[in-house]
């Protein structure tokens, strides 16, 4: 009977590899840790600084340093992460040089809240506590505070996050009532009455040119207040 020196050899050869990678894999799960390193990703990283992710992982979950690669689990770590009410989404990895990473990404304040309780409004509409660590440069919110305004504040704020005139100027929200909230201007005195949050985009496009008139005629100071209100106008009251 011939024999097939081929198929030994692969055979051999495939023993080998797989015995290899065994003994890689096992003298790589003995390495530690030999860094820790904390990468917040985006702009903006002014609520959490390194050292208190640093602090909030050696008290819940222990030293990460010199701790055995085997003996990590990353989505613990992770979980630790993202239970900051500062962190919108955590990433933990290891790299092949023993270096512990965690990417991550804060949350994004678009509205202050100022009454019986202080709080941020973030860019996902929830709530987000205020930073001992930074003071936001956002739209007050004050007046009737309730979870339908506070959802249509979210709506107001993310329609002026996206234009830039308005983004620069408004610089408070107040609430009336549900349906009644007022906008206050950086540098006008006048108060604009939007009403509710239904027609934005033709509300704000009456006030544009209401804004670009009143500019041109030089009698923005003369206004007390702005009335976008009534479908189709703008109703103005003068000192």
């Amino acid at each position: 009977m011939r024999i097939n020196w081929d198929y030994i050899k692969l055979a051999f050869l495939s023993v080998t590899v797989v015995a290899l990678y065994g003994f890689a894999d096992q003298r790589n799960q003995k390495k530690k840790v030999n860094d820790v390193t904390v990468r917040f990703v985006g702009e903006d990283n002014l609520y959490l600084t390194e050292d208190a992710v640093n602090k909030l992982l050696i008290q819940k979950y222990g030293p990460l340093e010199n701790t055995l690669k085997e003996q990590l689990v990353l989505n613990t770590i992770e979980e630790i992460i993202l239970s900051n009410d500062m962190v919108k989404n955590a990433q933990v990895y290891l790299t092949v040089n023993g270096e512990l990473v965690s990417k991550i990404v804060q949350r994004k304040p678009i509205g202050r809240i100022e009454g019986v309780s202080k709080f941020y409004l973030d860019d996902q509409g929830e709530r987000m506590p205020l930073s001992k660590h930074h003071s936001a440069r956002v739209p007050i919110i004050t007046g009737k505070i309730t979870g339908k305004t506070l959802e249509d504040a979210y709506v107001i704020l993310d329609y002026i996050n996206h234009d830039d005139f308005l983004r620069k100027n408004v610089i408070g929200i107040h609430i009336e009532d549900e349906g009644k909230y007022q906008l206050k201007f950086r540098m006008e005195n006048f108060v604009v009455n939007l009403g509710g949050v239904d027609n934005l985009n033709k509300k704000f496009k009456n006030f544009m040119a209401f804004y670009a008139k009143a500019a041109k005629d030089k009698s923005l100071e003369d206004y007390v207040t702005v009335s976008l209100e009534f479908n189709n106008q703008v109703v103005c009251t003068k000192i």
